[in-house]
């Protein structure tokens, strides 16, 4: 790999790392790596204010991390982005599953 492409690889990298720092963000994401939710699924689940969900969400889009679609006036959420994906069941596997042989 040239010094060049590893450079906007790291870029890439540090960005996408970045979006993944946020409690928030990565509450919302976990939430998403079980399946499509909607808005007030997402609230209900985070206890997060809507408007504050409404905000992590547009960013996520926008960085494309996760896709919506619209059901009448309900918005639905899921991880669009393979590499997201991966990390967060990673991350799941690491933090919140139970450990083997322990109740």
């Amino acid at each position: 790999m040239n010094i060049k492409n590893l450079e906007h690889k790291a870029d890439e990298a540090a960005e996408f790392l970045g979006l993944l720092s946020s409690p928030h963000r990565l509450r919302i994401l976990c939430l998403l790596g079980e399946g499509e939710m909607s808005v007030g699924e997402i609230v209900e689940a985070t206890k997060l204010r809507q408007a504050a969900v409404s905000q992590q969400l547009a960013l996520l889009r926008e960085h494309k991390m996760v896709s919506a679609r619209r059901e009448g006036t309900t918005m639905f959420y899921s991880i669009s982005h393979p590499g997201a994906e991966k990390i967060i069941k990673t991350l799941y596997g690491v933090f919140c599953e139970p450990a083997k042989g322990r109740k």
